[in-house]
């Protein structure tokens, strides 16, 4: 009977996989993804082998990084103004191409530091343009083909999921393929992957056609603003994910290791918390698919983002392994839940004509100060001591999570009534 349950509970959790287009851009999501996940490991051994050292490792982080914060609201006029489908085959066919070009680097002998640098500007270039085009082409996913109630939050959850999968089963791959090929192998499977995206989003069944604005392009940057202000729950929500990722997350990732080298078993302790912390996301993006719509989604997301205080608190009150591996489990659910439900709040509530510009200043907002907070972590430990700033990061987190369902807006908005009509389960597509 127990079994039975189970895959009837797993059924209708992949029930949304049934749809042709939601299939399309789940296998797609999770093929890129992962190339990207098993390159990330497979690059950075790479440096490390061919004579690079920490200070131009972190150079290379960072030219991911700045192309893409300084290129994000422009990714999201582009996006609006051309349709976001194009925009995103365009950043794969981009991104595919650099990592070609490093893999055939690689493949010929050992790279200057300068050629990694290069490759990271272009992918982080693409980035900044498939962010935004990400999050406009998601709503006219879930308006394709046979509605039902919640298409759009599954359509946001198999992207969640596809990046869960990707975080756990990447690094894994590319240390089996580094062993027997070596890192110019990886990186070309990453190439090949972003082709499989690109293909994949070439087959899907949705429009292309940008949505009509109003405003010329000169003003299109401070039309996204004007609506980005004018809500008060997302930018609440963006600033309190912009100091999570300075307070909270960045220290927890620069110091977990310390304190996993120090007392938890080393890499091997470290490796357990993080791969529990992406089954929890991988957990929390099946609860997701096909599971109740709540009533009032920000409310339900901003407590599910309590769950990010427990890994640093644990670590912070010098808990075990286990322990520590637990927390880290539960905030990854939450992670999953909260990203599915704020994605799909600001779909849902934000205008189709500056949707991707809207997702083009959250986006700023998540990866502007990270930087910062990578390289503060230290420097700020080695005065204020590991357990202090890991202790701030978890009340800060708790704090923040009050401090936003305190706010009004947050509290009372609600999902918008079931379309009249459509059916609650997903038949086959």
């Amino acid at each position: 009977m127990a079994r039975k349950s189970l895959g009837k509970w797993a059924r209708g959790r992949l029930a949304a996989l049934a749809y042709r287009d939601l299939r399309l851009f789940f296998a797609g999501e999770a093929t890129s993804l992962l190339g990207s996940s098993m390159a990330a490991l497979a690059v950075t051994f790479a440096v490390l082998d061919t004579g690079g050292t920490q200070t131009e490792l972190g150079v290379i982080m960072a030219a991911r990084i700045v192309p893409m914060v300084a290129l994000l609201p422009l990714g999201g006029v582009v996006a609006d103004r051309v349709g976001p489908r194009r925009v995103m085959i365009a950043a794969d066919v981009l991104r595919g191409a650099s990592q070609a070009v490093l893999a055939a680097a690689l493949f010929l002998g050992r790279p200057s530091i300068w050629t990694f640098v290069a490759a990271a500007v272009v992918w982080g270039t693409g980035e900044a343009f498939a962010m935004p085009a990400r999050g406009g082409l998601i709503p006219r996913l879930a308006d394709s083909g046979t509605p039902y109630e919640g298409k759009l939050r599954d359509a946001n959850a198999l992207s969640g999921l596809a990046q869960s999968l990707a975080n756990v089963g990447g690094p894994v791959l590319a240390g089996a393929v580094m062993a027997g090929a070596g890192a110019s192998v990886v990186v070309a499977l990453d190439a090949a992957t972003y082709a499989a995206g690109a293909v994949a989003l070439a087959k899907l069944r949705v429009s292309d056609a940008p949505v009509p604005s109003s405003g010329g392009e000169k003003g299109a940057m401070r039309q996204g603003w004007d609506h980005f202000r004018a809500r008060t729950w997302l930018w609440v929500t963006t600033v309190q994910f912009t100091l999570f990722n300075v307070l909270v997350w960045a220290p927890f990732l620069v110091l977990g290791p310390v304190v996993a080298h120090e007392r938890l078993g080393g890499a091997q302790g470290w490796g357990l918390i993080m791969s529990l912390y992406g089954a929890g996301a991988m957990a929390g993006g099946l609860a997701m698919v096909g599971g109740r719509v709540p009533r009032r989604p920000l409310v339900v997301a901003t407590v599910a983002t309590f769950g990010w205080a427990l890994p640093s608190g644990a670590l912070a009150a010098g808990l075990s392994t286990p322990v520590v591996a637990v927390a880290a489990l539960v905030a990854g659910a939450g992670s999953a839940v909260c990203g599915a439900l704020y994605a799909t709040t600001n779909q849902q509530h934000v205008p189709p004509e500056v949707l991707a510009r809207i997702t083009s200043l959250t986006g700023v907002g998540a990866f502007a100060l990270g930087p910062v907070g990578l390289a503060a972590a230290g420097p700020v430990a080695a005065v204020a001591g590991v357990t202090t700033v890991l202790c701030f990061g978890a009340v800060w987190q708790l704090v923040a999570g009050a401090a936003v369902l305190a706010v009004p807006d947050v509290r009372r908005l609600t999902t918008p009534a079931r379309v009249a009509g459509t059916p609650a389960a997903a038949p086959v597509e």
